[in-house]
């Protein structure tokens, strides 16, 4: 077995961006890595996450999670080979999913950690379509959301990580229609020929809520809101009497430097009797054994279809997570480690 290695490098946030992040918030430092106390592991992380989210961990406000430190090493979502073990409860060889991403070793609190079977699904898949991404889409469209049977499902942002799994979990569960917003031909091509949208459209071609009518004459029943903004205005104005509206993301506005203005037709929530819940996957974690089981199962049986977007090695972290901000991933944006 080779030495166990002495330094590693991880992403630093140096600065508090101000709109759209810059290279220069961030520094790839070089740390030496601490030996693993009692009850801890070592891990070296083979496959990083990279995710929404993260934008407002740099800012320092309050908010579900705490922000990133300055001069201290990020966090996100990470799968990775344990190394060297204090803990009974993992041994070196086992694959474990945990928190510490953005660098290449991590020394992690066993109870932080969770053991994933690579026999089962791919590694990256427990980052994306059996993790986070995916117990998101699965809660928020059949918790928060509320679906029935029969009902018509508007998913923004469809071509993401969870945009994709909420439209397809929405047909296997029984929704009668379900449409579709990308930002490119290439997106709403394969919602609609590989994920089994009913329809899709560019948002970049012509005002949502036009767009929206179009796809849906009869109105929506669930809004499952990945971008805010416009999306969640022309939402409302579909939306039919005691419709539900699931929001998980507003990536339109996490680099905004002013306000962005309200959807106009609030009012609308009144008369339709709208239910507007905002979603945390956290809320969610009683469902994680049926998410596993449920959805472990489509996939194995080909009924759930996912994409990952893989960006390969530690310094190239930044330029994956920007490249999500700028949407250029289809599914679930990955960074690969080599060994």
């Amino acid at each position: 077995m080779p030495a166990t290695p002495t330094t590693g490098r991880e992403w630093h946030l140096v600065a508090r961006p101000h709109g759209w992040p810059k290279p220069e918030d961030f520094a790839l430092r070089e740390t030496e890595i601490p030996e693993p106390g009692e009850g801890q592991i070592l891990v070296r992380n083979i496959h990083l996450s990279v995710d929404p989210y993260m934008r407002g961990r740099m800012n320092d406000v309050k908010s579900y999670v705490p922000p990133y430190e300055l001069g201290e090493p990020m966090q996100g979502g990470a799968v990775g080979e344990v190394i060297a073990s204090r803990s009974d409860a993992f041994q070196a060889g086992d694959h474990v999913l945990h928190g510490l991403g953005w660098r290449e070793y991590a020394v992690v609190d066993a109870k932080a950690a969770v053991k994933v079977d690579e026999a089962v699904a791919p590694l990256p898949a427990y980052l994306g379509v059996l993790g986070m991404p995916g117990l998101t889409a699965y809660a928020g469209l059949l918790e928060v959301a509320s679906l029935k049977e029969g009902d018509v499902v508007f998913v923004s942002g469809a071509a993401g990580a969870v945009g994709g799994l909420v439209g397809q979990i929405a047909k296997l569960k029984g929704a009668s229609r379900v449409i579709g917003s990308a930002g490119s031909a290439e997106k709403v091509k394969l919602l609609v020929e590989e994920y089994g949208f009913d329809a899709a459209f560019n948002y970049k071609e012509g005002p949502v809520a036009e767009q929206l009518k179009e796809a849906a004459p009869d109105g929506i029943d669930v809004y499952f809101d990945n971008v805010g903004g416009e999306h969640l205005e022309a939402a409302i104005s579909s939306m039919n009497t005691h419709g539900r509206i699931a929001i998980c993301g507003m990536i339109a506005q996490y680099n905004a430097t002013e306000p962005n203005p309200a959807p106009r037709n609030l009012i609308a929530v009144i008369a339709k009797r709208l239910r507007i819940e905002g979603l945390l996957v956290a809320d969610h974690r009683h469902l994680q054994q049926q998410f596993v089981e449920e959805v472990g199962a489509w996939v194995r049986s080909g009924e759930l279809k996912y994409r990952e977007t893989t960006v390969e090695g530690i310094e190239n972290t930044l330029d994956a997570f920007l490249g999500l901000l700028r949407g250029e991933n289809t599914g679930k944006m990955i960074v690969s480690l080599p060994a």
